[in-house]
């Protein structure tokens, strides 16, 4: 498991919790909200996210109840930067294994290799189902924030 605190990726602001989406669509641009608010990218960049997801399906939904939305690095990232949207009820993206998706993570990766210690850190809370069902439950940013520095901390 990693050791990587993924809090440390996350400002507060980059952090939704019980939020409301009609479907994935609306919840792949809620993730991606907080990236163009940290300055991470452009607009546009979310209307890749979705496009990528239209064209080549619900490839983005990697565990049960959780997808990573992202697109490939393009003009319109501007650097790396991550989102976390967690949904008061689950939309459905089309994962006939994963659905329905409770937590929607954005990435945005400048080159093929910026990303690394945040998928890292990804891949040690997935691990922890404990850390992530308070992650999802969380009511508030810093809540969700103590509970990824926790489970880091314990991975250590």
């Amino acid at each position: 498991m990693s050791s990587v605190n993924l809090a440390n990726y996350l400002p507060s602001g980059a952090i939704v919790t019980k939020a409301v989406a009609a479907d994935w669509r609306e919840a792949v641009r809620m993730a991606g909200a907080p990236l163009v608010a940290q300055g991470a990218t452009t607009t546009a960049y979310t209307d890749e996210m979705v496009k990528a997801i239209e064209d080549l399906g619900p490839y983005v939904v990697i565990a049960p109840g959780f997808a990573l939305a992202h697109s490939r690095p393009s003009p319109a990232v501007l650097k790396t930067g991550i989102s976390w949207v967690s949904l008061a009820e689950p939309v459905a993206f089309g994962s006939r294994e994963n659905d329905p998706v409770r937590l929607v993570v954005g990435l945005a990766a400048k080159d093929h290799d910026s990303h690394i210690d945040i998928m890292s850190a990804l891949a040690g809370i997935l691990d922890d189902d404990d850390a992530l069902d308070a992650a999802i439950l969380a009511e508030t940013p810093e809540q969700v924030r103590d509970i990824l520095t926790k489970a880091a901390a314990v991975a250590a």
